[in-house]
């Protein structure tokens, strides 16, 4: 499928004063579904914003996806976007999410592909309005067959098969791989990429990453009922942290090692609570899925020239070099 032409640009023009404030509150940052805060600017003397919408899977109060917004926010107030952000995890409700962003005009947009089958038709639908959309953090298998211009994240499947050679040098022998989101094609892949390279004994928990206290009820119950099991591997930052509390409360003498970082997990691996973390910079992951929409409008710019991926991740963070991302997860911002 041949992508859009680039949005043609719009008359228009908004003050340098407005475009501070409004940048200021973008970096503030915002909680919670629906619209997010905008950033204003202006294209270039005498044109309008561009308006751009990311449309996520992400679950209600998930701290990952504030790096994904704050990045997206940076991205938006630096080109002088208009950006508007909406979740939902329910694959229905996003759909609608897309369809929403189609009716109100956008000229881009930014979607995550968890359940790529409950995406395909409204994504169709927007290039068909002549909409350029671009992939993020998940759907890696699938953006090139729905016409996606780009897709920014990690191949789920190789950060999978890294953490299952890493368990090896650590001489672990039966990991737990604990999936917070049934169906959900990113997660499935790690697991499965654990699974390929690891020598020792794997096995899926399904949880309800909704609920904590489910989570750890049903984590805690698993561990007290295998005890072999020496390695608990969850799938984000805040999992891995009620991950910690459940293999204390079980008497295991499982370690934890996650995907995905933020300030409090840092603090848990200097601690040595957590053994490491996979990072796929999920600030840089919306940073690049809004810059590279004003790109493609400005310079008809496509990264990884629509056939390859742009990956943001794996990289490695333990106790010997987090130290280097400290102070930016501290920030909010790894």
């Amino acid at each position: 499928m041949n992508p859009p032409p680039p949005p043609r640009a719009r008359s228009g023009f908004l003050s340098a004063a407005a475009v501070a404030s409004v940048v200021v509150l973008l970096l503030a940052g915002c909680s919670g579904s629906g619209d997010a805060g905008l950033a204003a600017g202006t294209d270039g003397a005498g044109t309008a914003r561009m308006k751009i919408a990311l449309l996520t899977h992400a679950g209600k109060d998930d701290a990952f996806w504030e790096l994904v917004r704050k990045g997206a926010a940076t991205a938006a107030a630096k080109d002088g976007v208009e950006l508007t952000y909406a979740n939902d995890s329910d694959p229905a409700g996003q759909a609608q999410l897309v369809r929403d962003a189609i009716g109100d005009r956008v000229d881009g947009i930014a979607v995550t592909l968890a359940k790529p089958a409950a995406m395909k038709a409204p994504v169709a639908a927007a290039l068909a309005a002549g909409i350029p959309v671009v992939g993020l953090n998940s759907g890696i298998d699938a953006w090139k067959s729905q016409g996606l211009l780009e897709y920014f994240g990690q191949d789920e499947s190789v950060a999978g098969a890294a953490v299952g050679n890493k368990l090896n040098g650590l001489r672990a022998k039966h990991a737990l791989c604990v999936i917070h989101e049934r169906g959900n094609v990113a997660l499935e892949a790690r697991c499965a990429g654990v699974k390929k390279t690891f020598g020792g004994e794997t096995e899926n928990l399904y949880v309800e990453g909704t609920d904590p206290d489910a989570v750890d009820a049903v984590l805690t119950a698993k561990l007290r009922q295998e005890p072999g099991i020496d390695e608990v591997v969850t799938l984000g930052a805040q999992f891995a942290l009620d991950a910690v509390g459940s293999v204390k409360a079980a008497g295991s003498r499982a370690h934890v090692a996650t995907f995905d970082l933020n300030n409090d997990l840092v603090k848990a691996i200097r601690a040595g609570n957590v053994q490491f973390a996979v990072d796929q910079q999920p600030y840089l992951q919306g940073y690049l899925a809004v810059d590279s929409l004003w790109l493609y409008r400005h310079n008809g710019n496509i990264s990884g020239g629509g056939v390859a991926p742009v990956l943001t991740g794996p990289a490695f963070v333990t106790r010997t070099n987090v130290a280097a991302v400290a102070k930016f997860a501290a920030a909010g911002t790894r």
